[in-house]
């Protein structure tokens, strides 16, 4: 039996599940969420819980079983909670700005990038003195949270040798030592 999936999904207060045919649909206070789901594996929702179950222990049921429970976990937490990323950019002259949802990052290329990023993410981008500038980006969809951060950090990813680019907050980035003087 799968760990994850057999565990059930604890609704909060304000939050509401509804299951139609194969599209699971949570409401909350940070905004509505769906996830079309297959339609072998059944969703139950009663007195304050949901749980996900599986119709036979082959392999494909019983890893979409894990899947669908953590998708759905994530979309209620997404809605009751939300989830915030923050990213920090770490190069002499990087910069970053936003103007509603245009992000602009200056990130030593010859040219600003600009980037107009989806109405379901708020973005605030903060560059304070003596320090990196930090972007905080919220949403209440981890999966298009994690697509634009990771659009975001594949603009300069960090190098190993003096750790510019594109960050998460408190990321170790693995460092190598640089070329040796010979005697």
């Amino acid at each position: 039996m799968s760990r994850i999936g057999k565990q059930p999904i604890s609704v909060p207060a304000g939050v509401t599940v509804t299951v139609k045919e194969n599209q699971v649909t949570v409401k909350g206070p940070k905004g509505e969420l769906s996830q079309e789901i297959n339609p072998e594996m059944t969703v139950e929702v009663n007195d304050g819980q949901v749980e996900v179950k599986r119709p036979s222990e082959s392999k494909s049921h019983r890893s979409q079983h894990g899947l669908y429970r953590s998708l759905i976990n994530n979309m209620v937490e997404g809605v009751s909670k939300g989830f915030v990323k923050k990213m920090e950019l770490v190069g002499v002259g990087y910069r970053a700005t936003n103007q509603g949802q245009l992000l602009e990052l200056a990130l030593g290329f010859s040219h600003p990038i600009h980037m107009q990023l989806p109405a379901e993410i708020k973005v605030e981008a903060v560059t304070d003195r003596k320090s990196n500038p930090i972007i905080t980006l919220e949403s209440a969809d981890k999966q298009l949270l994690g697509q634009v951060c990771a659009k975001i950090r594949s603009l300069r990813k960090p190098e190993p040798y003096k750790g510019k680019g594109v960050k998460f907050v408190g990321e170790q980035i693995r460092r190598k030592a640089g070329k040796s003087a010979k005697v």
